[in-house]
């Protein structure tokens, strides 16, 4: 916790914040209740080799470190403008209450526990804001949306854009804020680090996008950066910026900041480059009529597998992201494709700590012999390649706009799930055509029931539980799935293809429309947990929900960077 917090804090001294809220009359959480709901995440030590990385390059990589280490302050404000104020306040509490308040904190980047709907587990703060803080204090939902109406086309695109907030000007009017106006003081110190890191580095293609990406903090224009990061083609790994939606939970337009830093593994990666040329003809072959099929997708498709050795801000906050598909930004994802990372280690941690232990007590014993790391990695995969696939550029009522702005708040729920279920059912067209060995199609769907049970823990208030609630939920009602007499469950393997077929139609049908309504509506009626789901959760209550990663190798990384004098190698797998 320490390691994590004492950079978080200097960080943090860079600006301030709003107060918190008037205290609210009810019970919270005693710190041994809190040891408990923290205990929910497993402590991993993150080590990463990098005692193949020449000096420059280690140096280059603490730099990278300590720009991603600005991304916490900034996802703090963007979450909820007392989160600096409330951290500051803690810090100062040097009791068992006020340590296990600090760390459960830490964990939810936040006052509110992520895993338990976003409820506070502390007094004098207020529901967790919906709208983060992108939207100016006091307004509403719909007044935004119906001022965002009002202007002209181009400043729409403003201000439903992924790198602005909406203030109020000194007239009391609404504005649209530049994210380099907003955060100006914490972006100059990333970008300078990442010069400094840019000018340490032998690499090209790191050296290009670190330069590119430190001007895009200061100008707002994130474009060419974007395209740099699509280009990277180093042993070194970052991904840095305002990426993920999840925290505007008004519309979500507005991307957060996060980090995910890494070593590039080159034999994990070679294994997967075959994925990328198949792109075109799942495409070409999705379960939806042709006129909603792309007919020439990005021509980047880049699959990296890394070995995280850090992440902040949106990256680690509650539940760890094992991989992603960015850019989010339709144009850049139109014209160049997007790029997916695979956080290898961060997924064998999820897998040993949480998956196999989950498969002991929802699965039959038969059954639990088919959940495999290679089937858990491998469809992890492809939910990220299939979220580039699909329906994204759409025209509704006659108007060119997107899935995420059409459906709005309901779009990541919604996505989370398509990329879920096409994955599912891109493998077994894979496995049909023979590019993956016919065994996956024994252990993918087994294993995928398995991770439904662990996803599912991480809340239907949250995207990706919502979407796996909505699957597991169809595959019973269409009888893929059963419930046995002593409650654990079982894949009905002549049915699922059909059954898997069936909901990548639907939701894609569905984002092609951009029928808010109809998204929300089947949300509200299959995101939920079912009693024979329930009494399975009940019994994993020893059960880990997820890794609380230990940044060990970074943190040595920064110490000697720091006191080169006293430098020590970096700590490696053992």
């Amino acid at each position: 916790m320490t390691r994590t917090f004492l950079p978080l804090l200097g960080a943090l001294l860079v600006g301030s914040a709003a107060p918190a809220a008037e205290k609210s009359p009810e019970r919270f959480p005693d710190a041994v209740e809190l040891q408990r709901m923290t205990a929910r995440f497993a402590p991993v030590d993150l080590k990463v080799d990098v005692k193949a990385l020449p000096p420059e390059e280690k140096l280059a990589l603490a730099k990278i470190v300590e720009a991603a280490r600005v991304m916490d302050p900034l996802f703090l404000r963007q979450a909820w403008a007392g989160n600096e104020t409330l951290l500051l306040d803690l810090v100062h509490d040097d009791s068992a209450l006020g340590r296990a308040r600090l760390h459960a904190f830490l964990l939810n980047k936040g006052p509110w526990s992520r895993l338990d709907e976003a409820q506070p587990f502390m007094p004098g703060v207020p529901a967790k804001p919906d709208e983060g803080n992108f939207y100016p204090a006091g307004a509403t939902k719909a007044e935004v949306e119906a001022w965002v109406k009002s202007l002209p086309e181009a400043q729409q695109h403003q201000a439903t854009g992924f790198f602005t907030t909406i203030r109020r000007g000194p007239d009391g009017k609404f504005v649209t804020v530049p994210y380099s106006v907003e955060y100006q003081g914490e972006l100059a110190i990333a970008a300078q680090r990442l010069r400094e890191a840019a000018a340490l580095t032998q690499q090209p293609t790191l050296k290009a996008f670190l330069t590119k990406r430190a001007d895009a903090f200061l100008s707002n224009d994130y474009y060419a950066s974007e395209v740099a990061w699509m280009e990277l083609d180093a042993s070194i790994d970052p991904t840095i910026g305002p990426y993920e939606v999840y925290e505007d939970n008004w519309f979500n337009y507005k991307a957060a900041f996060e980090s995910f830093i890494g070593l590039r593994d080159d034999a994990e990666t070679q294994k997967l480059t075959k994925f990328s040329a198949e792109l075109q003809e799942l495409e070409n072959n999705l379960p939806i009529d042709a006129r909603l099929r792309n007919p020439k997708l990005g021509a980047l498709a880049p699959i990296r597998v890394i070995n995280s050795l850090y992440s902040s801000g949106d990256g680690n906050r509650g539940v760890q992201t094992a991989a992603f598909n960015l850019p989010n930004d339709e144009r850049v994802a139109a014209e160049k494709g997007t790029k997916r990372v695979m956080l290898k280690n961060v997924q064998e941690a999820k897998f040993q700590r949480v998956l196999v232990p989950i498969a002991k007590v929802a699965l039959t014993e038969k059954e639990r012999k088919d959940v495999a790391f290679d089937a858990f990695f491998t469809h992890i995969l492809m939910h990220e390649l299939m979220h580039g696939l699909g329906p994204h550029n759409i025209v509704v009522g006659g108007k060119e706009t997107t899935v995420r702005q059409a459906l709005q708040v309901a779009s990541s729920a919604i996505e989370e799930a398509k990329a879920d279920i096409s994955g599912l059912w891109a493998l077994q067209r894979l496995v049909d055509k023979g590019v993956i060995e016919k065994s996956m199609s024994r252990t993918m769907y087994t294993t995928f029931l398995a991770s439904a049970f662990r996803s599912i823990r991480f809340g239907v208030d949250e995207a990706h539980g919502k979407g796996i609630a909505l699957q597991l939920n169809h595959f019973l009602d269409t009888g893929a799935v059963k419930v046995n007499a002593d409650g654990t469950f079982s894949v009905v393997a002549d049915k699922m293809p059909e059954s898997v077929t069936a909901l990548t139609r639907q939701l894609m049908e569905l984002q092609a429309s951009g029928d808010r309504v109809a998204a929300e509506a089947l949300l509200a009626k299959q995101g939920v947990v079912r009693p024979e789901v329930q009494r399975v959760l009940a019994k994993l209550k020893n059960v880990p929900v997820d890794i609380e990663p230990r940044y060990v190798t970074a943190d040595q990384l920064v110490r000697d960077a720091a006191n080169p004098a006293t430098a020590r190698p970096a700590a490696g797998k053992k």
